[in-house]
């Protein structure tokens, strides 16, 4: 049930086009696909709720990447997950360390985490906990001198790498540097089994003295090792990387990181996603660092303070620039439907996170985007070319760890945010490399024709279908967005790809409801449901009201319940509207309103030439989850004749999903009331159970399907609405279900 054809994003200047491809015998099992995610909150002992906060940020594999650790700073413990079956994940245990976390590596039979225990930024300190993997012991601590960030250690297994940050108070002096004491490097020498030898006396390096910004206070961030056991760090408030010499413990190289000029980006918090902007000459302030090979490195341009590039940089080790990826993931970002346009005015998607790892025989480069919640995934095409975008991979919410597993060809990602209360689990995904096509995305945009520049799009609230076009579907987004848009997507062999997107305009102004639902009107142009809510302080927005607009967006009519119905109204109201022949229409209210049965929503049923409204009731399933929640409507969709498939789920996203399905009424026989009247309530039936089709993406799944469309040649699609990247995922899923006939 999964739309998952194989597609290539092909970069052109600043602007990305998607094509379809045929899949050839040179791309057979080429492609990642996520297997398996494990919300970590499951490795919790008995005694400790679920709903704790548990975190997963870095991660760490032995040799034979059949065990995991990973880090838990609000836990002050390191969790280790078995994923012998990559597909099956199995939580096995924690460690507590006293402190916090933020950092490991495994080496032999020793899980080496760097652990911080400041009590303030004027007194940092930490020390690296050694941990025995088979008796999961602490056996020793190391201290470092200072406030740990992040360990590597050397491919042969000989040192120990761990940057000191000692970092900044933000709320101090704008968190402007120098603030010291400086941060520095800490080595210590390895034996056979991967325990340090030096425990009590690592080897400290000084790297002041080299960075152009706050020469004084470098603040080591992120360190990677390569063959030649040279460490490269990053220095990121300071704008600057170090290579260090671990065998003679010196510095033999150090550069900038350089300034960039990005175009066509987002750079407005104003809740649209407008990729129109530009910073010039921005410090790129690298986090993450990974080798390419010997003479190569990879920079994810996070930014701190006054800088970030929003994407990644390819360097020599000598300093030079030998690719800038620009604009790319602040695109790719847009037209997956994954950009997060709350962090527009700072730092965009903010790519943070890097790894490199040869699966299947190619050597590729993973970025991750922490606000946007993806992984981009490159194949190196060699030095002085640039590299190839493979594919784009959706995660939980805020992406931090990375972690190439070239002896399971396999990727491990760590998703960080935890909160139990808005129903986001942290999370630990694996994809296995051996796909032969991508199985995300199934819906992307394309390029403005007017612009060039990529259709910002999110938060799918409702889906229609062209009644005479099996290819075109029609979608609106809620008020995620500052302004009402309609978007037309095109079906085909690969992804559905959003061709054009229509703002909404009301007396020559942009408009701004919260849209919910869209039907294609019998006279042209489209029927749109707005919610409602009456405690918005936008006027448009208060009243669930239904809206008639031309085929370009403008507004042509506004219909509203009678005043006695608002009365009983809450927040809950308009969430879909389907045409009932050629001269009514019958909208889903989501949930009860004050005038309902806890266990009933209303069915409203307009009558266009009369301007009337009647009713009936829908009867509710009543909650199934551990978590509790509500149940309501999301979604109508007319079947023709007086047949209609709603949309019924529950609140619940990830693992704690039990209701989300399609369920199938009729109004023949039925008369509707009008307000005041006896109301009477209809009869459903179950017709598609979607949870399954939902779970299939091995992700951590959205709460709200939201639309449904059935195509002019009877083939049904649902649609997810990810809440435009706010405290969610970012993932949507076009799920194609079957042929209605077959479903209904």
């Amino acid at each position: 049930m999964r739309t998952c054809t194989p597609y290539s994003l092909l970069i052109a200047g600043t602007a990305v086009a998607l094509v379809s491809t045929t899949l050839s015998e040179a791309h057979a099992g080429r492609y990642l696909d996520r297997v398996a995610t494990l919300p970590v909150f499951l490795n919790l002992p008995a005694g400790i709720p679920a709903e704790s906060e548990t975190v997963a940020e870095i991660v760490a594999a032995d040799a034979n990447g059949e065990l995991l650790a990973y880090t838990d700073g609000p836990g002050q413990r390191i969790g280790f997950v078995d994923i012998t079956d990559l597909e099956a994940p199995v939580p096995a245990g924690i460690v507590d360390v006293t402190g916090e976390p933020t950092s490991i590596t495994i080496v032999g039979n020793a899980a080496l985490a760097a652990v911080n225990t400041s009590p303030d930024h004027v007194e940092p300190s930490g020390h690296l906990a050694i941990i025995d993997i088979v008796s999961r012991e602490v056996i020793a601590r190391c201290d470092l001198g200072g406030q740990p960030d992040s360990v590597a250690a050397s491919p042969d297994g000989a040192f120990l790498a761990v940057a000191i940050e000692n970092e900044r108070d933000e709320d101090l002096n704008d968190g402007i540097i120098p603030q010291l004491p400086a941060g520095h490097l800490a080595l210590l020498d390895l034996d056979g089994n991967g325990v340090p030898t030096n425990c009590d006396a690592p080897r400290m390096i000084d790297l002041t003295g080299l960075a152009e910004v706050a020469p004084e206070d470098p603040e080591p961030e992120f360190v990677d090792i390569n063959n030649d056991n040279i460490a490269v760090i990053t220095l990121q408030e300071n704008n600057h990387i170090a290579l260090v010499d671990l065998a003679g413990g010196s510095i033999v190289g150090h550069f900038s990181a350089g300034t960039a000029d990005v175009y066509g980006i987002d750079t407005k918090t104003d809740r649209q996603v407008r990729a129109d902007g530009r910073v010039v000459g921005i410090a790129r302030e690298p986090d993450a660092v990974a080798w390419l090979d010997d003479d190569r490195l990879v920079t994810a341009n996070e930014g701190d303070y006054e800088g970030g590039s929003r994407g990644f940089t390819i360097f020599s080790k000598t300093g030079e620039v030998l690719y800038d990826s620009g604009n790319l993931i602040e695109h790719l970002g847009v037209l997956h439907g994954h950009y997060p346009e709350h962090r527009a005015g700072k730092k965009g998607t903010e790519p943070e996170g890097v790894d490199v790892g040869t699966l299947g025989g190619e050597r590729l480069i993973f970025v991750g985007s922490e606000r946007g919640n993806f992984v981009a995934v490159f194949a190196d095409a060699g030095a002085g070319q640039t590299p190839e975008l493979l594919q784009f991979l959706p995660t939980a919410v805020g992406p931090e760890g990375i972690l190439a597993l070239p002896q399971r060809n396999a990727l491990v990602v760590a998703s960080e945010v935890d909160s139990e209360e808005d129903g986001i689990r942290s999370t630990i995904a694996i994809y296995a490399h051996d796909a032969n096509m991508p199985a995300y995305p199934q819906i992307v945009s394309t390029s403005d024709s007017r612009s060039g520049l990529p259709i910002g799009w999110g938060a799918m609230s409702g889906l229609a279908a062209d009644p005479m076009d099996p290819r075109r579907l029609y979608a609106v987004s809620d008020s995620a967005y500052a302004r009402s848009a309609i978007y037309e997507i095109e079906l085909g062999t690969g992804p559905a790809r959003i061709v054009a997107a229509h703002g909404l305009m009301k007396d020559g102004e942009p408009a701004n409801y919260d849209l919910e639902g869209i039907a294609v009107a019998a006279d042209g142009g489209f029927w749109l449901a707005s919610e409602g809510n009456p405690d918005s302080d936008n006027p448009q927005q208060q009243r669930s009201q239904l809206v008639k607009v031309t085929a370009d967006g403008t507004v042509e009519r506004e219909v509203f319940l009678p005043e006695e119905v608002y009365g009983q109204a809450i927040r809950f109201g308009f969430e879909g509207v389907a045409t009932w022949g050629e001269d009514r229409l019958v909208v889903a209210f989501q949930r009860a309103w004050k005038d309902d049965a806890d266990d009933q929503a209303k069915l409203g049923i307009h009558d266009i030439a009369n301007d009337s409204w009647s009713f009936v009731r829908y009867p509710l399933e009543a909650p199934k989850s551990e978590r509790g929640g509500w149940v309501g409507l999301s979604e109508i969709t007319a079947l023709g004749g007086d047949r209609f498939a709603i949309i019924e789920r529950d609140n619940q996203p990830g693992s704690y999903a039990v209701i989300k399905t399609v369920t199938t009424v009729s109004l023949e026989g039925v008369e509707p009331a009008a307000f005041g009247e006896e109301i009477p309530v209809m009869e459903k039936s179950v017709a598609i159970d979607v949870l399954p089709a939902m779970q299939s993406g091995r992700g951590w799944i959205s709460d709200k399907p939201e639309g449904l469309a059935v195509t002019a040649d009877d083939r049904v699609f649902l649609i997810t609405d990810n809440d435009g990247v706010d405290d969610a995922t970012g993932e949507t899923q076009l799920i194609e279900l079957g042929r209605a006939a077959d479903l209904f």
